[in-house]
């Protein structure tokens, strides 16, 4: 599933080229893609409207029009957003499910193999804060999102580390591939509670997230399954995973081998010495020497 980084960078692709743009026509070719909306009604609100700007939230992409209507898209488990400067040639776009053309001759296709992907309008006026309690939480990268914050965040939860940071409406944008190579990178247990993190924890843990955000960024998300940019390129991230899906593997701090079992419902990568088990368990012999790992740089 694209997660933060890979929206993103999908949003800062698609800013430039669609800012300032007319939506001419919008194509349906799956009207499941619309949520709770008719296509054709759907399709009179955002054609003729100019796109004022592209911003996101959590793992939504709303692209806002000088109607005040926001066009919001999700992506879910296998959602692709693609632009180019013309029309896509045929079979270009596999899983096609909508086009949307602009003035300037460019299109947005929306591609979707498991068909879980969404568009769906936010009319103009809505209040924000409202609309978004209860579904998407803080935004990790943002300023007000501070050591103090994730630690009165966490407090007095009893749900796992793990099952907490997946929780969008506590923090938003992070998923399964993320919050691993977070914990990992704060020396944290997946099963450890929420609530009993230290400061010193907390504070290793907010560092991480947002390194770890930051450099997938930088990398342009991570290309694993399905994902593609907003240009149609794959993502660099995955070369610069150190736990996640590398189980059997050693780790790359330590040496100990990488172990992966189910924790949230999600299959989940650690090391059992660099993140010892909350429950006390003897982690296993490293397979080879320490060694000290230089700091990674997306090339």
């Amino acid at each position: 599933m694209p997660e933060l980084p890979e929206v993103e960078t999908i949003r800062a692709q698609l800013a430039p080229r669609l800012t300032g743009a007319v939506v001419v026509g919008i194509e349906i070719a799956d009207p499941l893609i619309v949520a709770g909306d008719d296509p054709a009604a759907f399709a009179a609100t955002v054609c003729g409207r100019t796109v004022t700007e592209i911003v996101r939230r959590g793992k939504y992409l709303l692209i806002v029009l000088d109607s005040g209507d926001a066009l919001a898209l999700h992506l879910r488990m296998t959602g692709r957003l693609h632009w180019r400067p013309g029309p896509a040639g045929p079979g270009e776009e596999r899983f096609l499910r909508a086009t949307i053309t602009f003035g300037n001759g460019s299109t947005v296709t929306f591609g979707d193999a498991r068909r879980f992907g969404r568009m769906w309008i936010i009319p103009g006026g809505t209040p924000m804060e409202p609309y978004w309690r209860g579904r998407v939480g803080f935004e990790p990268l943002a300023r007000d999102f501070t050591a103090k914050r994730l630690a009165r965040l966490l407090a007095g939860r009893t749900a796992s580390i793990k099952a907490t940071l997946l929780n969008q409406a506590i923090v938003a944008g992070l998923g399964n591939m993320y919050v691993d190579e977070s914990l990992f990178a704060a020396g944290l247990h997946p099963r450890r509670a929420a609530g009993s993190l230290s400061p010193a924890e907390v504070r290793r843990l907010h560092r991480a997230i947002r390194d770890r955000l930051r450099v997938a960024i930088d990398a342009g998300g991570a290309s694993i399954d399905t994902y593609r940019d907003g240009l149609g390129r794959p993502g660099r991230m995955q070369t610069l995973l150190r736990v996640h899906l590398h189980e059997g593997q050693p780790c790359p701090r330590c040496g100990t081998i990488i172990v992966k079992d189910v924790v949230a419902q999600r299959g989940t990568y650690w090391c059992p010495h660099c993140q010892p088990d909350p429950s006390g368990t003897v982690p296993p012999e490293r397979s080879r020497r320490p060694r000290r790992i230089r700091h990674e740089v997306a090339a």
